[in-house]
Order: C-alpha cells, then sequence, then structure tokens
C-alpha cells in the first residue's frame, strides 16, 4: 500500500505542482488565494488558456496533482492572503 501511495505521489509530480507552478507566475490580476488548487479545477472543468488567466501552464495531471495542491494551497494560505492584501514582507537569512 506505502508503494503504491508513493508511486501515486511521483506520478502526480511528474506533470508539475499547480500551486508552485502559480507562486512565480508574476500575472497581474492572476488569482493568490489557493491559485494552484483553482489552475486544477479550471482545467478540469475544461477552462480554456490556463496561462492567459493564471500566469502558469497547467500540470499534465490536473485531477492527480489537486490533492497536493490544496494541501499546499492550505499551507501557504497566511502568506497568500497577505499578499492578496497587499501587505509585503521581506525574509532575509544569515547573518
Amino acid at each position: 500500500m506505502r508503494r503504491f501511495v508513493l508511486g501515486l505521489l511521483v506520478l502526480a509530480q511528474l506533470g508539475g505542482c499547480a500551486t508552485v507552478r502559480t507562486l512565480d507566475a508574476n500575472k497581474p490580476g492572476a488569482p493568490v488565494v489557493y491559485a494552484g488548487t483553482r489552475l486544477d479545477l479550471y482545467v478540469i472543468n475544461g477552462g480554456c488558456c490556463p496561462e492567459d488567466r493564471f500566469g502558469a501552464e497547467a500540470p499534465a495531471y490536473p485531477g492527480l496533482d489537486l490533492p497536493g495542491s490544496a494541501l499546499l494551497d492550505t499551507l501557504l494560505l497566511p502568506l497568500s492572503l497577505l499578499t492578496a492584501a497587499g501587505v509585503g514582507f521581506n525574509a532575509t537569512g544569515g547573518l
């Protein structure tokens, strides 16, 4: 069972993760909150031209990518909400 789940995760990542693709999209007016999940649902429902709407290419298998994107979008929700509200933040590391 564990190998099956691992195999599904690897298969889903071969097409790329929609959330990761939308993180650096820099498309004015593109959705920010739950962007990867919304991209997957848009493509599953037959939406045309995801690059024009989201600024990112859709994954090859959006149905397999959807659970992972929903999880990652949920984890990144606080940062997405800050970005959508126009609050800027600078993170630096090191000494």
